[in-house]
């Protein structure tokens, strides 16, 4: 079925014919739901700091940030904010040309509320000779909207999220890449030095670039500190081959079609990063300096956590490697795995002492990350569970609800039970206690991918994507959960979101 030119193809995209046999029996197999004990909630599963905790826990990451060691905050950035537009690309393909929906009444009501109001009333005067309360005067609603999204205006439908101006300050206005430089200099510097690394599409990268060199002077000079910022583009070889509705593969003009494999292809980038630890939090969820706080707090306090575990953690895998322990303190070490780990076995009494010192072992040298919840306010998504594992153990897993077989009424009950959601709020150790980078493919789940239905040109088509970036690429990680304020989550999702108290 592979031809010459097949294999130039997948020679250019560093893809295997291996791999492509394998993603086309998994389009025949379909992926196995998973199997969960139960959601995870507090006392279950996710831990709620006391007062006294916080304290212990942000004392303990001030003095990290005073050490040898690297941190650096990874910000998936390569999202096209179109989708934030959606409506308004509905009202311009409307037949009515006045606000009709609450969300285009809401939009045009409040517009000189948006950060990037100036610019697009400089747009709308250089393109039509008119302000916006000029155009809006005379019903010209479409001619606002066409000069933001279009490519003759400021193009907002095809740029990445990370680009558009969201919030206002006297001086200036602000892109969330911008927030991002912000938050960075307020809790991962080490020393003066704030590490940042944004993935962004090829097309956008010289945007990023151009940003990036136009303010990061001011924001050095805002935080006294020095910015090493870097990006990298999805890999192609992390692209998933297309298929019909008979699985057979994707061709159009007898070209195989491949498309990105989501997010979960951002594992290879986060792998190729060299920092002892790491923080993941999506683009989009930034607010302004004036609600910054409880952010800045909970990303030190999850950080000071990760870093005391890390600490045991290396202190137990150290012993181990010793030889030199006693029978109370593989006890211990049990307890630490069952107890702060979250990480559960029912055969480890049948294990006899090698190998259940092998099993600690293993379970102790993997990356970890401990994650910020929040409580489940209705948002669509993932969240946290105590799942099965192949290996039979128990964890903590953060599942998308394509994850968990809702025809199952006591699986889809757990899931409608959930008290708390997945913001992305992640922080991420990546090294052993050697110093060594563990590679962080070989501990994806590839049984967790999901397939979805396209079209194409009018054709229908079946796309894979890999394992999510924080489920099933991280699920043969160590897990630990902390609930976070809700005030630290505030994600754009559409244009109007901006006009939210949180983003003003």
């Amino acid at each position: 079925m592979i031809s010459k030119a097949d294999q130039t193809l997948l020679q250019e995209k560093g893809i295997s014919e291996e791999k492509v046999a394998e993603q086309l029996k998994n389009f025949v197999t379909g992926f196995p739901y998973l199997k969960i004990e139960t959601a995870a909630a507090v006392g279950q599963g996710i831990l709620a700091p006391s007062d006294e905790e916080v304290k212990e826990y942000l004392t303990t990451w001030d003095e990290y940030c005073k050490s040898d060691k690297s941190v650096l905050k990874f910000v998936p950035a390569s999202g096209a904010a179109s989708r934030m537009f959606k409506d308004l690309f509905s009202f311009l393909s409307s037949d009515h040309d006045e606000p009709q929906s609450d969300f285009e009444k809401n939009f045009f009501a409040n517009i000189e509320k948006f950060a990037f109001y100036k610019e697009l009333d400089e747009t709308c005067v250089k393109n039509n000779s008119a302000t916006i309360k000029e155009l809006l005067a005379t019903d010209k609603y479409k001619t606002v909207v066409f000069n933001l999204l279009d490519s003759t205006g400021m193009n907002y439908g095809s740029l990445p999220k990370g680009l558009l101006k969201f919030h206002n300050y006297d001086d200036a206005k602000r892109t969330p890449v911008e927030e991002h430089f912000v938050e960075g200099a307020l809790y991962s510097a080490m020393g003066s030095k704030v590490r940042l690394h944004f993935t962004v599409s090829p097309n956008h990268r010289s945007m990023f670039e151009k940003l990036v060199e136009q303010r990061r002077a001011y924001y050095e000079k805002l935080f006294n500190v020095e910015y090493e910022v870097t990006f990298s583009e999805q890999k192609q070889s992390t692209d998933t081959i297309a298929v019909d509705s008979d699985n057979n593969p994707f061709r159009e003009d007898g070209k195989l079609l491949f498309r990105p494999g989501g997010h979960g292809a951002l594992i290879e980038n986060l792998n190729d990063i060299d920092a002892d630890i790491i923080f993941i939090k999506n683009i989009d969820n930034v607010v302004p300096d004036r609600l910054k706080s409880d952010t800045v707090t909970y990303k030190k306090v999850i950080a000071g956590l990760l870093v005391s575990l890390q600490k045991k953690a290396f202190e137990y895998l150290r012993l181990i490697d010793s030889g030199k322990y006693t029978h109370e303190q593989i006890e211990e070490i049990i307890r630490f795995v069952q107890q702060k780990l979250f990480c559960r076995s029912s055969e480890i009494k049948h294990l006899e002492d090698c190998d259940l010192v092998i099993y600690l072992r293993k379970k102790l040298n993997r990356p970890m990350r401990v994650c910020g919840m929040v409580k489940n306010v209705g948002e669509p998504g993932g969240g946290p569970f105590l799942a099965y594992n192949n290996d039979g153990t128990v964890s903590l897993q953060i599942l998308e609800s394509s994850q968990i077989d809702m025809n199952n009424p006591k699986a889809k009950e757990m899931f409608e039970r959930g008290t708390h959601f997945n913001p992305v709020d992640l922080v991420c150790s990546v090294k052993n206690y050697k110093g060594e980078k563990f590679n962080l493919p070989t501990y994806v789940d590839p049984s967790t991918g999901f397939i979805s239905h396209k079209s194409k040109n009018g054709r229908e088509l079946k796309a894979m994507e890999l394992p999510g970036l924080w489920n099933g690429a991280m699920s043969d990680w160590n897990t630990v959960f902390v609930e976070v304020p809700l005030s630290t989550f505030n994600p754009v999702k559409t244009v109007n979101d901006l006009l939210r108290d949180t983003h003003q």
